[in-house]
Parts: C-alpha cells; sequence; structure tokens
C-alpha cells in the first residue's frame, strides 16, 4: 500500500489508544481485559505487517480478523462468567468511547482521498457512523452529568447507534470479502487489510460493538417492565 501522510497514521493510532483505554477504565481497569486485548493487536499487526491479508484466498482471510472477536462478544453475552463482567461495565464511560467514531471516520475518508477504501465507506458515501459519534457527548451529557434523559431513550439511542455501525460493517465486509477470481493473487489494495488499519475491523469495531451490547442488556435490566410493553 502506498506511504500516507503521517498525520493519517497518528490520528488513527492515537484513536485506537483512547479507544483502549476507555474501555479498559469503564472495565474497572480490569487487568485480564487489558492483557487479552494488548495481545490481540500485537498478534493482528504482526500478521498486518507480513501482508497475511492482502492474498487473495477462499474463504477470505479477513474473516480472521472479525470473527474471534464476534465469536468472544456472543460467549460473554451467553455464560455466567460473561455476563458478570457485561453488568460491571460503567455505561457512562461506555458512552464517552463512542466518540471515537468520529476520528476514525475522518481517517476513513483521508484514506478514500488517497484511493485506498471505496467512497461508499465514507461519510460521503453510505456511512453514516459518525451521527453516533457526534451524538454520544450530547447522550453522555445530558444522559449522565445532567440526568435529564429517561433509560428509554438511552436504549433508543443504542439501538440507532448500533444499526448505524452493522450498516458499515456489512458495507464493509462486502467490499474486503468480494469474490475474486483465482488467476488474481493478492486483493486490490483497501486500508483494512493492511496495518495498523486493519486495527479498524480487529480491535475498534468489537470494542464499540461490546460497548452497544454491554449497555442495552444493562438498559434493558433496568427498565421497569411496564416501559417495555408500551
Amino acid at each position: 500500500m502506498q506511504t500516507l501522510p503521517f498525520y493519517v497514521y497518528a490520528i488513527f493510532d492515537l484513536t485506537v489508544i483512547a479507544a483502549i483505554g476507555l474501555f479498559y477504565k469503564a472495565a474497572n481497569y480490569a487487568k485480564p481485559f487489558l492483557i487479552i486485548i494488548s495481545l490481540w493487536v500485537v498478534f493482528q499487526s504482526i500478521l498486518g505487517m507480513n501482508d497475511f491479508y492482502k492474498v487473495n484466498t477462499t474463504p477470505p482471510r479477513f474473516l480472521l480478523l472479525v470473527l474471534p472477536p464476534v465469536l468472544y462478544i456472543l460467549t460473554s453475552l451467553m455464560v455466567p462468567a460473561g455476563k458478570r463482567f457485561i453488568d460491571s461495565l460503567n455505561i457512562k464511560t461506555l458512552t464517552i468511547l463512542h466518540t471515537i467514531r468520529i476520528p476514525v471516520e475522518i481517517v476513513l475518508y483521508w484514506l478514500f482521498l488517497h484511493s485506498v477504501v471505496p467512497k461508499v465507506m465514507t461519510f460521503e458515501g453510505r456511512n453514516f457512523d459518525i451521527l453516533a459519534g457526534l451524538s454520544a457527548p450530547l447522550v453522555w451529557y445530558f444522559g449522565f452529568v445532567k440526568g435529564t434523559l429517561n433509560k428509554a431513550v438511552l436504549l433508543i439511542w443504542n439501538l440507532i447507534s448500533l444499526g448505524l455501525l452493522l450498516n458499515i460493517v456489512t458495507i464493509a465486509m462486502i467490499t474486503v470479502t468480494a469474490k475474486l477470481p483465482p488467476s488474481v493473487p493478492e486483493r486490490p489494495t483497501i486500508a483494512l487489510v493492511y496495518f495498523p488499519f486493519l486495527l479498524l475491523p480487529a480491535c475498534l469495531v468489537p470494542l464499540v460493538l461490546f460497548s452497544h451490547l454491554a449497555a442495552i442488556r444493562q438498559l434493558l435490566k433496568e427498565l421497569p417492565t411496564r416501559s417495555l410493553a408500551r
């Protein structure tokens, strides 16, 4: 992949650090989380720096970026230990974590300008995920600092923002895993299969997804049954 301006790498790297730091704080500084996420980032970074994901294979190697975190999240939602961990997360911090979606979308736009991601994956295309990032500080302030937003509103915001996330994830999966003829040895240049940008699907998306699902679970438990029936 072509060399990009330094600021693109810098902003993205700082975003990854911020996301991990915020989730670590939300997890009450749980050391197991920090160890697992650190090992995962190092593992994926090594694969990316060795161009592991740019090779055209069936099934696409890109799945190794996204399936393990998704399986981990789903398992956490089903097993008692995972549920206890989810319920211990600080939903206030999880909410402000979503502000990282602003620099992520800016970086995606810069990558588009350098022709290493398609326009459809940016806010000029069909990616509206930046709306979740822009609204997160407002939801955090009025929902947790001022306390003027009730649980139902917080739940609706999380559901809508989760939908925005799933929209861009679907677009990215279609873009990156599109079937290519065997005669094509390498996939077209898409930044998400190169280091450090592969940490977007490998690290940032799972953290954002986990944050939404954890918040939704907590809010559903806190909402009165009669409120859900309305």
